[in-house]
């Protein structure tokens, strides 16, 4: 791959360790969490109001705390492996929240997606996990 086609890659996904399939998979885990997750607040305590924060919280993990060099809008700069750890809870909260709510066959087709997630999104992972600053130009506006 040449230099441009980095440059031209880094700009259309933010970090050129990540792909389209390992973005969309994260993506459809992140709406499944909060899609699911304070419905399965709700039916777990018996009460609607349940769903605020928990849906508060859900939104507010990755959309606030990102990595440099891994999102081009960075609100809050956490270590790597923190953001690492707001990707496995969304995707724990995920799963369990689609098995409560969409049975046992929900959970097993988010899993799916989950394990899609971690596999296509293995590079981008390791270099969350490394903490290491990128070597690739930060995200331009």
């Amino acid at each position: 791959m040449s230099k441009s086609e980095d440059t031209t890659r880094a700009t259309k996904l933010d970090n050129p360790l990540d792909t389209v399939l390992s973005g969309a998979s994260r993506f459809a885990i992140e709406v499944v969490a909060w899609v699911a997750g304070p419905w399965a607040a709700a039916d777990l305590t018996g009460n609607w109001l349940m769903t605020i924060p928990a849906l508060a919280i859900l939104v507010a993990l990755p959309g606030v705390f990102s990595t440099t060099g891994d999102k081009k809008h960075v609100v809050v700069a956490v270590p790597g492996p923190v953001r690492l750890l707001i990707e496995i809870f969304l995707a724990v909260v995920a799963i369990a929240s689609a098995a409560i709510v969409w049975t046992f066959i929900g959970g097993i087709i988010v899993t799916v997606v989950a394990a899609i997630m971690f596999v296509a999104g293995a590079k981008r992972a390791k270099w969350l996990f490394s903490n290491k600053p990128p070597r690739w130009p930060s995200p331009s506006d």
